[in-house]
């Protein structure tokens, strides 16, 4: 594929920096055209994968406007970071500030993803942030010590950046493309209550809607891989696929003692015969 893999530079909830090595093993044994990631988040498998052509898309604005000022513009939004204090203070003022100025923009959503507590990205009904201080070591430093905001701006060099809903992404995949779907959802165990429980993340409506998506692009001749919670009624929206299973360890609670292995379940399903 492309150059040396990457860190992804946000963190962002459900990410798939664990598993990035092993879903991008198996995207690039399938890909000869266009990668398509149409719930982008943290982007861990493209920047693990680097591919030479790339569409990524999110439907969170902010996200995709950052992404794209740091492809365009990394260096002036390391040297606002580097001025910016990390203080409990100062992260409730900064979390108060809404600027105009990309590079502002950019840098206050990097500050705040990298200083929130448990780098969580959440919004009030009013649609402003507001997830509490982390405290402890957290601090943006790492963006810049490791020049990993510069890397990712020459990756993303290579990518189409879309505000976006996944169908009219995924409706763009043809022969020799491959599409990688992580939607927003809640892992569940096979005996718990997955579509009841996950109704406020990821719709049951959405889901069946990206399985059909999902087969119609293999109709196309494309590859779609999805990673989804491992239990039954994902399985059953998708009776032709192949099916692994990847198991994780559950960061939801801060206490060490008290988590637990997680699987999940990763869906491919190959162009169409």
């Amino acid at each position: 594929m492309g150059a040396q893999p990457l860190q992804p530079f946000v963190k962002w909830p459900g990410g798939k920096r664990w598993a990035a090595r092993q879903i991008a093993e198996l995207v690039a044994a399938r890909l000869s055209g266009t990668y398509f990631e149409p719930f982008l988040g943290g982007g861990a498998v493209f920047f693990h994968l680097r591919p030479h052509k790339a569409i990524l898309a999110d439907v969170n604005e902010d996200l995709i406007a950052t992404y794209r000022t740091v492809r365009r513009d990394s260096a002036a939004i390391i040297g606002r970071l580097r001025r910016y204090r990390v203080t409990e203070k100062d992260y409730y003022r900064m979390r108060a500030q809404d600027p105009d100025d990309p590079v502002a923009r950019a840098a206050r959503f990097l500050y705040l993803n990298r200083t929130a507590f448990g780098g969580v990205y959440r919004l009030n009904l009013e649609g402003r942030f507001n997830v509490p201080y982390g405290g402890g070591e957290r601090t943006p430093a790492v963006l810049w010590q490791t020049e990993i905001l510069e890397r990712a701006a020459c990756a993303l060099r290579k990518a189409q950046l879309k505000v976006s809903d996944f169908e009219p992404i995924l409706n763009l995949a043809r022969t020799g493309d491959v599409a990688y779907c992580d939607p927003t959802y809640t892992v569940a165990h096979d005996n718990n209550g997955f579509v009841r429980y996950n109704e406020r993340n990821f719709s049951w409506s959405d889901q069946k809607r990206l399985a059909a998506v999902a087969r119609a692009a293999t109709r196309r001749g494309a590859t779609v891989i999805i990673s989804n919670a491992h239990h039954t009624s994902i399985r059953e929206l998708y009776p032709a696929a192949q099916f692994i299973t990847l198991t994780r360890i559950s960061r939801i609670t801060p206490k060490v003692s008290l988590r637990r292995p997680v699987d999940e379940l990763l869906i491919t399903l190959n162009p169409a015969q």
